[in-house]
């Protein structure tokens, strides 16, 4: 019994070149295919193509609405910050009442106490 040869790279190139012609002519050989069998085929895939485009278009709108939202939240957080700081800022440099407007006070709150008591 002879050795085993292994097969050279021409040999193998021949071997698939061989073989992709067989299967280039039984392809050949078949029955051609209808049109409107390659046209339902080609309609289904643009159908396909168009779900997928409106599916993208939708998902990217949902993402830019959802950044839009984000930014608007943000910016509604500074801004109320921003009020809080000015807020606590005026309260800090208001003016101080002075002793006479504060016994003021307190007296009309006396008074208003005094006649809902009726003893006015």
């Amino acid at each position: 019994m002879p050795p085993f040869k292994d097969p050279g790279f021409h040999e193998r190139a021949s071997l698939a070149r061989d073989a992709k012609m067989k299967a280039l002519e039984k392809l050949r050989t078949k029955a051609p295919v209808d049109d409107a069998v390659v046209a339902e085929r080609r309609a289904a895939a643009e159908a396909r193509a168009a779900a997928e485009a409106e599916k993208s278009r939708l998902k990217r709108e949902a993402r830019e609405q959802e950044k839009a939202e984000r930014h608007a939240r943000a910016a509604e957080k500074a801004r109320a910050a921003a009020e809080a700081d000015a807020a606590r800022l005026a309260a800090k440099f208001a003016p101080q009442k002075t002793e006479a407007e504060l016994k003021a006070a307190r007296d009309a709150r006396y008074a208003a106490r005094k006649a809902r008591q009726g003893r006015g």
